[in-house]
This record gives structure tokens, C-alpha cells and sequence, in this order.
């Protein structure tokens, strides 16, 4: 990110809001205009005051009242560009936080996959305090320091000697280059502590979630080991920047003491040869003060846009990355007449060197249930990932009522589409909650109704808080069992009229297993559903059981008639059935 990409990125925000924008600049200029008059009105105090030394009751009231009240409305105007920016600020903080979390939701599976979730979570909130700075200081405290700069150089050259104005313009633009160069420099010292700062929360994260884990293994010093690794990393990126801070805050100081002393110098000459009064070398050393306070605060504000703008490009990166899976040219909505599905010679591999899916061709009738089996890594989950359309294929095409999935809008086709996931994962909130997530908007009745269908309601009511129980993070504070049922109620809640089952009763026991079962075949009869089944009891009854073996359909068939074949499906029966009689 550079400043004019920050200001194309900030300025629609800006106009949004031209009315306090304009308010908040008029209550700048104002305070700006009270800051750069008290100088003045003091030094005409001091001469005043210096002209009536011998008669106390002449000081000049009206002179001392408008110090004050040009002292107090310098703060006042100022707190009221604050509020009045404010919402500018927030409103643009609250739709660009908004925009990232969207577009984040809008990547493809992959980029979630290798995310570091704490790293983004870090890179977000420091991108939105970022902005936050970046909205009030570069509108409110460069260009006006700036502007300062030059009317008080303007004063000076004026009303005094030209080398005071030469002086003063010197050291300002020997304070800005040295500013720039060396805040340059120190970049790098920034940007090596945020990716510290964000592996070692990456890091911490990761353990607490995989709490259950460590605990497994006796590894709490062992993550804590790993954990002060990187933090020993953030500590010494810190000290760098540190000590580059430390050198750009004694530069700026050097320049700074350097110029007041010879302005005053000059000045102290002039008060000596009466070329100027007291008041006026009081003036003179008043704006040299007012304008070096804002300038070293100018430095710091630079620092910090600088700052800013490294956090900024690490959150607005996210935005500048583009969906590798998008809505194609012209889609259409998914237009479903049946339900039927068909995969025509489908060739897929997430690693070209490891082909997982080769000219697979298979039929899904509309209405029927069929199983896919096979051994694992035989492609049967990737299955469901493509008819999601989480990945682009590499060749052939999928179907629903021969309508190619590429060419359909992305939210008709997930929408057309329910599933129960192998590996089901959780909000941190009650069960009813969850389970809504199926169709927000579905009535009590509806969710009522999908808990009966999928045998939840002897666990809910053995609750103490019932449905309102909260299932922990990630649904730690449930059984597996538990979680894959209430993940079955929130695929029937969601009517879609395709319905997949990744391995659902892979955490079922034996009688749960046979309820859920019950539960699938009554929810499958009216849908096209697609069953993929480690369990070969599970699928007995499906219509069609289509056996994969690496990314090809070896068998297909009824369960009996794969059995009569004596080839892999029967081979895989006879093996589990021994398992089951062994167990």
C-alpha cells in the first residue's frame, strides 16, 4: 500500500459523509486559525504590559481575555472535529471490516485450508486500527502542519528577517527528509515484528485448540517451549525496532534543538541592537514552540501512517486476492426439474503429481440413494467437494438434470444441496442455534420437527438447559455421536433436494447407529441422495453402490449383486464382517 492507494481505498468513505466532513474541516480551520493568533496576541500582552511597567492597573484586560479565549477555542474546535470525524471514521471501519470478513467467506476451500486463522485475525484487527489512524491523521494533522509550516514562515518573513523564515524552512525540510528516510528504514524492523507478532498468535491458538490434544500426549511444556520460541522472536524484533526508534526520535530532537537555538540567537541579536521588542522575540520563540510541538508530533504521525499503511496492505491484501472459484460468464440459477446428478468422465488431483479422481463417469437418478465405498484415499469425499464446486475440475463435467455445475450461479447450486460432513464442526453456541443454521428463518416447528427426524430430542430433553445448552468451541462439550446428529437435523432443516452423507454414523454407536439410519432412509426417500460409507451394513439398501478404487469405478450394483460378483466389494464385506464378529 502506498499513500495514494490508501486514499483511493479511504475517499468513498469520505463522501459518504460530505457533511461532516465539511464541518469537521471548517472546525480545523478554526482551531488552526485560534492556534496561530495566540503567538501574536501574546506578544502584544508582553509589549503592552512592558510600555505600562510603572502603572500595574493599565494591563490590558481585553488582550488577556481574547489569549484565553483563543486558547480555549483552539481546544474546543478541535474536540469538535474529533466528534464530528468520528463517524466517518467508524462508518468506514465497520464497512471495510465487513468487506474483508465477506471476501474472506468468498475464497475458495483451498486458501482456507492453508490459513493461519490467528495470523488473519491479527492482520484484520491491526489493518482496522490502521484505517481508524489513517482517517483522522492524514486529513486532520499532516496537510494542516504542513499549512502551519508555511504561514508561520510567511509571518516571519514578513514581520522579521528573512533568515528567520530561511531558517525555520531549512530545519523543517531537514526534519521531514530525515523523518522519511530513516522511517523508511525502520519498515522493515515493523513489518518483521507483525509477522512475529502473528505467528506466535497463530501459534498459541492453534494449541488451545487442539487443547484436548496436548493433554493426550503430556506436551504442555512442549507447546509452551514452542510457544516462548516465537515470542523470543517477537521480543528481539522488538528490540530492533526499538532501537531504530530510538534513533530516529534523538535525530528529529537534534534538528529541533538545533533550529530554536539559532532562531533565538538571531532574535536575541535583534532585542540587543533594538530591532526587535520583547514581546516580539517571545512571539518569535511562542511559533517556534507551536510549530515544532505539531512537527514532532508530525514525526510521529508519519512514523505511525507509515505503521499503518503496513498494517493496512496486510488486510487489504486479502481483498486484492481473487476467488479462483466464481459465478462463470452468464450463470444461470440451478433450474431443478428432478434432482438427478451425473459425473462424465471427471478428472481431478489437488497435487497434479497425485491424481485422485481419473475419467470418472457415474449416474445418480433422480429420487434414488446411492452409496459410494472404497478404501481411503480412493477420492469418495472429494466427491462431494466437487458437486459443491470447492474446486474447479480438471476435466469432464458434472451434471444436475443436465445442467453442467460451472455454468449455474454458486448460490443456487449449495443451495440445492445438504450435507452431513464426516467431520462435523460447530459454532460456540446453543444446540437450537445450530441446528437453525440449516435455514435461519425456519419456524420452532420446522426445527422441532428435524430434531424428532434425527432422534435428538432424549438427549436435548436429558439437558438441564435442553436446546439452549451451549456445545462449546468447535462442539467440544458434545460426543460425536451427538454432533453428527445435530448436524443430520440441520441438513434435513435445510430441504434441500439433494441430501449427501459423508460417512454421517462414522461416531454412532451400534443402536444410535441404526436410529440415525431409520432417520436417514425416511429423510432420503423423498430426496436424491448421495451416500458415502466407510460402513458397508450402512448402505445395504441403497439403490446403486458404486465402489471406487484409485479415482475409477471398478463395481456397481445392488448389494446382493456386488456380492454374487466375488470381487471388491465382496471382498471388503467378508473383511468387515469378520472385524464385526472379532469385535
Amino acid at each position: 500500500m502506498n499513500l495514494k492507494q490508501s486514499i483511493l481505498t479511504l475517499w468513498p468513505y469520505l463522501v459518504v459523509f460530505k457533511g461532516r466532513v465539511t464541518l469537521a474541516a471548517l472546525a480545523l480551520i478554526a482551531a488552526k486559525g485560534a492556534t496561530l493568533l495566540m503567538p501574536w496576541a501574546l506578544k502584544e500582552i508582553i509589549d503592552s504590559v512592558d510600555a505600562n511597567l510603572q502603572d500595574i492597573i493599565l494591563v490590558p484586560v481585553a488582550l488577556l481575555l481574547l489569549y484565553g479565549g483563543l486558547r480555549f477555542a483552539s481546544v474546543f474546535f478541535g474536540e469538535v472535529r474529533d466528534a464530528l470525524f468520528g463517524r466517518v471514521t467508524e462508518h468506514a471501519m465497520r464497512h471495510i471490516g465487513l468487506k474483508v470478513f465477506k471476501h474472506l467467506h468468498s475464497l475458495e476451500l483451498a486458501f482456507h485450508l492453508d490459513r493461519q486463522t490467528g495470523g488473519i485475525s491479527r492482520d484484520i484487527e491491526r489493518g482496522t486500527s490502521g484505517l481508524s489512524f489513517l482517517m483522522r491523521f492524514l486529513m486532520f494533522n499532516i496537510i494542516p502542519t504542513l499549512f502551519e509550516i508555511l504561514i508561520v514562515a510567511v509571518i516571519f518573513a514578513t514581520l522579521f528577517s528573512p533568515w528567520f523564515a530561511l531558517v525555520t524552512l531549512l530545519a523543517v525540510a531537514l526534519y521531514i527528509t530525515f523523518t522519511v528516510v530513516v522511517t523508511q528504514w525502520r519498515n522493515r524492523f515493523i513489518r518483521e515484528a507483525n509477522q512475529a507478532d502473528n505467528n506466535s498468535n497463530t501459534r498459541a491458538i492453534d494449541s488451545l485448540l487442539n487443547y484436548e490434544t496436548v493433554k493426550y500426549f503430556n506436551n504442555e511444556e512442549y507447546e509452551a517451549s514452542t510457544y516462548d520460541t516465537f515470542l523470543a522472536r517477537w521480543e528481539q524484533a522488538r528490540l530492533k525496532n526499538r532501537l531504530s526508534l530510538l534513533a530516529l526520535n534523538s535525530g528529529q530532537a537534534l534538528i529541533i534543538a538545533a533550529a530554536i537555538t539559532v532562531l533565538m540567537w538571531l532574535g536575541a541579536l535583534e532585542v540587543v541592537t533594538g530591532t526587535l521588542t520583547i514581546g516580539e522575540l517571545v512571539m518569535i520563540n511562542a511559533y517556534m514552540i507551536q510549530l515544532f510541538l505539531p512537527l514532532n508530533f508530525l514525526g510521529f504521525v508519519y512514523r505511525e501512517i507509515r505503521r499503518a499503511l503496513t498494517d493496512l496492505e496486510n488486510m487489504l491484501g486479502l481483498l486484492t486476492r481473487k476467488p479462483s472459484i466464481n459465478d462463470g460468464p452468464g450463470a444461470e440459477p440451478l433450474t431443478l426439474t428432478q434432482g438427478a446428478i451425473r459425473f462424465e468422465n471427471v478428472k481431478f488431483h489437488y497435487d497434479s503429481d497425485r491424481p485422485i479422481l481419473n475419467e470418472l463417469s457415474f449416474n445418480v437418478p433422480a429420487g434414488s440413494k446411492v452409496a459410494v465405498v472404497g478404501a481411503s484415499g480412493a477420492g469418495k469425499s472429494t466427491l462431494a467437494r466437487l458437486l459443491y464446486r470447492f474446486y474447479e475440475l480438471n476435466s469432464g463435467a458434472i451434471y444436475i438434470d443436465e445442467q453442467p455445475i460451472h455454468k449455474v450461479t454458486l448460490a443456487s447450486l449449495r443451495q440445492a444441496i445438504a450435507i452431513v460432513p464426516q467431520d462435523t464442526v460447530l459454532f460456540n453456541t446453543t444446540i437450537v442455534e445450530n441446528i437453525a443454521y440449516g435455514r435461519p428463518d425456519a419456524s420452532a416447528d420446522e426445527i422441532n420437527k428435524a430434531i424428532d427426524m434425527a432422534h435428538l430430542r432424549a438427549f436435548i430433553n436429558s439437558l438441564d438447559k435442553g436446546d439452549q445448552t451451549l456445545v462449546g468451541e468447535r462442539g467440544l462439550k458434545v460426543s460425536g455421536g451427538e454432533k453428527q446428529r445435530i448436524a443430520i437435523a440441520r441438513a434435513i432443516l435445510k430441504k434441500s433436494p439433494i441430501l449427501i452423507f459423508d460417512e454421517a454414523t462414522s461416531a454412532l454407536d451400534s443402536h444410535s447407529e441404526q436410529a440415525i439410519l431409520s432417520a436417514m432412509r425416511e429423510v432420503a426417500s423423498e430426496h436424491t441422495s448421495i451416500v458415502i460409507a466407510h460402513r458397508l451394513s450402512t448402505i445395504t439398501d441403497a439403490d446403486t453402490i458404486i465402489v471406487l478404487k484409485a479415482g475409477q469405478v471398478i463395481e456397481q450394483g445392488k448389494h446382493d449383486d456386488l456380492l454374487a460378483l466375488q470381487g471388491e466389494y465382496a471382498r471388503m464385506w467378508e473383511l468387515q464382517q469378520k472385524q464385526s464378529d472379532n469385535a
